[in-house]
């Protein structure tokens, strides 16, 4: 966590204070952005990506970069940025070290790249390239069929932990905890692997 980021009144805030706050990092925003590489400079792109990795990772709110590397034989490549708040990642994307970037990968290019903005469950189902959108029934049914165990299981197997805990055992504090995690492994875990898993009937 940076400095920035930090509530010192949450150290004196009460515990319904604290239950009815907006739970941490649930509106992560992912920005996709696909480049198309020329065949010829593929090597030096793949350097390029080296650099920018690290760099991204030293902005405010960043919550990681994932590279889709094109099939065989494909020029295509996705790189998906997460930011904890539509405000952070409009500060990389607004920056001249962004800028700098997008300057000395340009050469490289076959054409100019495309960057699109998401939240939630916007990128869970971003199709593949080609694709059509995933029809909303099968988003509702993917989704529920990962909500619904989870909110049987996390619940009861945090109760079982924390309830020799008094400080965090109680019912406000317990249920805040769960919701955390439960979103954490939504957001983080679950969908991301889920829904790779499930691409052939997902966007069929």
């Amino acid at each position: 966590m940076t400095a920035d980021d930090r509530q010192p009144g949450l150290r004196t805030a009460s515990l319904g204070e604290i239950a009815g706050r907006a739970v941490p990092g649930a509106e992560t925003v992912t920005a996709v952005i696909q480049q198309t590489v020329r065949r010829e400079s593929v090597a030096a792109y793949e350097q390029w990506l080296k650099k920018v990795v690290p760099i991204a990772s030293r902005f405010p709110g960043h919550r990681g970069v994932n590279v889709i590397h094109p099939a065989a034989g494909g020029l295509q490549y996705t790189v998906t940025i997460r930011f904890d708040s539509l405000a952070h990642a409009q500060d990389w994307f607004g920056s001249e070290t962004r800028r700098e970037l997008v300057r000395e990968v340009a050469p490289l290019l076959d054409a100019d790249e495309k960057v699109e903005t998401r939240t939630g469950l916007e990128f869970w189902f971003h199709p593949p390239a080609g694709q059509p959108p995933a029809k909303r029934y099968k988003q509702f049914l993917l989704t529920l069929s990962v909500i619904y165990p989870l909110t049987i299981l996390v619940p009861a197997v945090l109760h079982r932990l924390l309830a020799p805990v008094p400080v965090v055992s109680g019912y406000w504090l317990e249920h805040l905890v769960a919701s955390a995690v439960l979103v954490g492994l939504m957001v983080y875990v679950v969908m991301p692997r889920y829904t790779r898993l499930m691409a052939r009937w997902l966007y069929k």
